[in-house]
């Protein structure tokens, strides 16, 4: 009796106990840690930046791309086949500004090392991070509506709390696109709002089939903990509802290069009345494997997203778009004061207003061209604009942004 009394006490011990270890290994302290293994890969180098953020120097084939099932037998594609030809001359410089003498663009990291060859930087996922995010399940991801200038409906206006002013074209089959970006950091009034500059590679309806490639420069304090201007890129393949995410924080974009962080802040950035800093940016699809490539400025091919990422963008572009979009969370039922792009309308213009200038579209021959047919759009005028031009220096460009909140946008 005794002894099955003992063995009942022991089953009963050892239940407890794995009760207890399943009950820890639910608890939020475990799934944060089991997130945060999951973001931060073992790190060859490591490198503190100034503004508090760490680089990690990840070995190429241990980065986030090669949690795709799709990507486990990968073979890096180290080059495109192909680049786009006819680039818009910009042998001047890639900074705009008021002086001769003016630092080129770089970021903030590389002020305390870089990483080695064969490596990849990638911003370290903190615990702060997650618990910014509204869930962990959607950190690195967005809800979102891409800005559709066919449909607006003034009476959904504040609806999906996104706001635009943007150029774009439409009607042809495009291969990429590129743009000279121009820098700043803009004021955000709640940290669930933020302020971004990109292009958008779209293909598909703007329902649940909607496909997307995006890059450019965000002030997101929900995303990075802070107010600074920092290189982004998304994608998604259904309108953001499970698929694509920000930078590498999820299987999809390849990483080849090693000098440039996604999600790392940009130095310097452009001052009122003051010097002018830009980035250029350009995507294309390479003809021969399909994948769509992204280079930064002159110097830098950052990576590709795989074509099988995607459904209408396995093939091409049916919709480019360029310019700046918020969001407005209505504080105290008011527009938000948060500022797109420099904060300035176009009117402005130059070291006022913000810009994107070297406007062009990659076609069916892999050329770089002059879009054709270049349409704005703007949700709010009186909140924010868009006013385009087309001169010898510039190209096609245009400039955009607006204070968000005055006398004339409540």
């Amino acid at each position: 009796m005794d002894t099955a009394r003992g063995v009942t006490c022991l089953l009963v011990a050892v239940i407890c106990l794995s009760c207890a270890a399943a009950a820890a290994a639910r608890s939020p302290a475990a799934r944060l840690h089991r997130h945060l293994k999951r973001f931060n890969k073992p790190a060859v180098k490591s490198i503190e930046s100034p503004d508090g953020d760490i680089i990690d120097c990840v070995h190429m084939s241990h980065q986030p791309a090669f949690d795709h099932p799709y990507l486990k037998n990968h073979t890096i594609q180290m080059r495109p086949n192909y680049h786009p030809e006819g680039l818009y001359d910009e042998s001047k410089t890639n900074v705009a500004s008021l002086g001769n003498a003016e630092r080129p663009m770089v970021q903030l990291w590389h002020q305390n090392g870089r990483c080695p060859e064969g490596t990849v930087p990638i911003r370290r996922t903190k615990k702060d991070d997650l618990l910014r995010a509204s869930s962990m399940r959607r950190y690195g991801r967005k809800r979102h509506t891409t800005a559709n200038p066919m449909s607006v409906n003034p009476t959904m206006l504040n609806e999906g709390g996104h706001q635009h002013a943007i150029a774009y074209v439409q009607g042809d089959k495009y291969y990429g696109a590129k743009a000279t970006i121009n820098v700043w950091e803009p004021k955000i009034e709640q940290p669930n709002e933020f302020s971004l500059s990109q292009l958008w590679i779209l293909g598909g309806s703007f329902g649940e089939d909607l496909n997307s490639i995006e890059a450019g420069w965000q002030v997101s304090p929900d995303l990075y903990g802070d107010n600074n201007t920092r290189l982004f890129t998304y994608w998604t393949s259904d309108a953001y509802q499970a698929t694509g995410c920000y930078n590498i924080l999820c299987s999809g974009f390849v990483q080849i290069n090693s000098e440039i962080a996604m999600g790392a802040s940009i130095f310097p950035t452009s001052s009122y009345s003051g010097s002018q800093y830009d980035i250029s940016i350009l995507i294309w699809k390479d003809p021969k494997e399909g994948n769509w490539w992204m280079q930064f400025g002159k110097d830098y091919v950052l990576g590709y997203w795989p074509s099988f990422l995607f459904s209408y963008l396995a093939d091409s572009a049916s919709m480019i778009e360029w310019g700046g979009e918020v969001v407005n969370s209505q504080p105290d039922g008011m527009h938000t004061s948060t500022q797109m792009g420099s904060g300035h309308f176009p009117e402005e213009g130059f070291s006022k207003a913000s810009y994107f200038k070297n406007i062009q579209v990659v076609d069916s021959t892999n050329n770089l061209k002059a879009p054709k047919g270049l349409g704005t759009f703007t949700e709010q005028s009186n909140c924010y604009d868009v006013q385009n031009g087309n001169n010898g220096d510039w190209g096609t460009y245009f400039y955009y942004g607006g204070p968000g909140r005055s006398s004339n946008c409540q």
